[in-house]
């Protein structure tokens, strides 16, 4: 019988979650979003005025869900595969090839 999985092979697993260009979409969608409603709502004609009557937290946001937007699709379609960790012997090893605890050797 021949098994599907290799076990030589380390499995790989996308960033998902962990993937910085998701944080980044994350905060920069969050203050494009609250620039768009800024823009909306809070949009008066001093403001306006002082940006040469161009609504600025409208199209500064409009501009940043782009981005935003632009980012997550990214980050979909072309994740980043890590390697897992081959699965290790010693439950003491933390992989750092150092012993954790006191030496047993006198020197």
């Amino acid at each position: 019988m021949s098994s599907s999985s290799n076990s030589s092979t380390p499995a790989k697993k996308a960033a998902g979650a962990f993937d910085v260009r998701n944080v980044i979409a994350a905060l920069i969608g969050f203050y494009g979003v609250v620039l768009v409603l800024m823009g909306l709502f809070a949009n008066s004609p001093d403001e306006q005025a002082k940006t040469g009557d161009v609504n600025a937290n409208l199209w500064a946001g409009l501009a940043m869900i782009v981005f935003a937007t632009a980012f997550a699709l990214w980050s979909r379609l072309r994740p980043i595969v890590v390697e897992a960790p081959p699965d290790r012997q010693d439950p003491e090893d933390d992989g750092s090839g150092t012993t954790a605890g006191p030496s047993l050797h006198k020197g």
